[in-house]
C-alpha cells in the first residue's frame, strides 16, 4: 500500500533530491514534494502548504541547512527537520541536534533517511497529541477557575487535594490554607455521619447525585449548600477519590423564607377578615339592622363593625328623578 508525504526539500541539487525521493518510492511512500533553495522560497511553501517532514541539505549556495532549520522553528513550526550532508562532520551534526534537528543523514546512507522519518512521524504525532492533551487540560483548569460553584477533589481518606477559587470565596479558606487537610473541617459537628456514609457510597464508585445541606465557613457560619460528589478514576479505572461540585444556596433560602413568610402574613390576614352570615333581622320600613345585643343600628354602622368594607354615599339614577319630579312639583 502506498503512503502519501508531503516533503518539503531544502536542496539546490535536483538530482540528490530525485535520489531523495527515489529512497522515499522504494519504500512505500509517494512523495508529495517541493524544492526550495532560500530563506524567501522556503517561507513561502511554509505559508503555502502543511508539510510532513522537512529534508535539508546543510550547505547551499545561497542558504544554509542551521538557517532553515532557525526560520522554521522561529516560525513556530515544529515540523520534523532532518539534515542531509554530503559529508559527516560530527561536530556539525551535534550543533545542528542542540538547535533542534531531528536527526542528521549522511547522503551515501539513504537506508537511514526512511526509518528517521517514520521515527520522527510518530514522534510528531504524539507531540500533537500530547499539545492537544494539555491544550485541554489547561482549558478544562480554566472553566473550573471560572465558574461560580466551589469544585474541590479529595482522595478516599477524605484529604483535600485540590481548590478552585469559588471554594475560597464560599468557604473562606485559600488554596495554600486548605489543601492537605480533611474535607472534614467544613462538616458541621452534627453532619459528619453524612461525610461517612458519601465516602462510603464513592468507594463502592456510586455518585451522590444532587442534594441540599449545610456546610461550615472558616469564621464559624453556616452556609447552605447544593452539592453532587462524584468519583474519580485513574488512567486503570480504579477509584482513588472524589470530586465535589459545591453551590451556594443562601441567597435561594432567603428568597424562599420571605416567600414562605409572605404567604403566612397572608394565611394569617385573611384569617383575620369578617365575614357576615345567617339572617339579618332588618326593619322593613326604616332599613335599620338589629345588633346581638337587640339595639338597631344604621346598615352603614352594622356591616362597618362586622366586615372591612367601607361605604360612600351618592344617589343612584332612581332616586335622583325622583328628586328632580319632587322639585318641580313644589315649584
Amino acid at each position: 500500500m502506498v503512503r502519501l508525504l508531503h516533503v518539503l526539500v531544502v536542496e539546490d541539487s535536483e538530482n540528490d533530491m530525485k535520489l531523495l525521493l527515489e529512497e522515499l518510492h522504494q519504500r512505500g511512500y509517494e512523495a508529495v514534494h517541493e524544492r526550495v533553495q532560500n530563506p524567501a522560497e522556503l517561507t513561502a511553501a511554509l505559508n503555502r502548504h502543511a508539510w510532513d517532514v522537512v529534508l535539508s541539505d546543510y550547505a547551499l549556495p545561497q542558504f544554509s541547512g542551521p538557517e532553515a532549520l532557525k526560520l522554521l522553528r522561529g516560525k513556530g513550526f515544529n515540523t520534523p527537520f532532518i539534515v542531509i550532508s554530503s559529508t559527516y562532520g560530527e561536530e556539525a551534526a551535534v550543533d545542528m541536534m542542540k538547535a533542534g534537528a531531528n536527526d542528521y543523514i549522511v547522503k551515501n546512507n539513504f537506508s537511514r533517511l526512511v526509518p528517521a522519518i517514520e521515527r520522527e512521524l510518530d514522534a510528531a504525532q504524539s507531540r500533537r497529541a500530547r499539545t492537544r492533551a494539555e491544550a485541554a487540560m489547561q482549558f478544562l483548569a480554566a472553566i473550573v477557575e471560572s465558574t461560580d460553584d466551589a469544585i474541590c477533589g479529595k482522595d478516599l481518606d477524605g484529604t483535600i487535594i485540590s481548590w478552585n477559587k469559588a471554594a475560597e470565596r464560599i468557604f473562606g479558606y485559600t488554596a495554600g490554607e486548605i489543601i492537605g487537610h480533611s474535607i472534614s473541617i467544613l462538616y458541621p459537628v452534627d453532619r459528619r455521619d453524612e461525610l461517612i456514609d458519601i465516602m462510603e457510597r464513592i468507594k463502592r464508585g456510586q455518585r451522590v447525585g444532587l442534594y441540599e445541606t449545610v456546610r461550615l465557613r472558616k469564621n464559624g457560619q453556616f452556609v447552605p449548600v447544593s452539592v453532587t460528589i462524584s468519583p474519580v478514576q485513574d488512567n486503570s479505572g480504579k477509584i482513588v477519590g472524589a470530586s465535589a461540585i459545591t453551590r451556594d444556596i443562601t441567597l435561594r433560602k432567603s428568597d424562599e423564607a420571605e416567600r414562605f413568610k409572605l404567604i403566612e402574613e397572608l394565611t394569617e390576614s385573611l384569617k383575620q377578615v369578617k365575614t357576615l352570615s345567617g339572617l339579618l333581622p332588618i326593619c322593613a320600613s326604616c332599613k335599620r339592622i338589629r345588633d346581638d345585643q337587640g339595639y338597631w343600628q344604621q346598615v352603614e354602622t352594622y356591616i362597618a363593625e362586622h366586615t372591612n368594607a367601607g361605604f360612600t354615599h351618592g344617589i343612584c339614577p332612581d332616586c335622583l328623578d325622583k328628586f328632580k319630579n319632587k322639585t318641580k312639583v313644589a315649584a
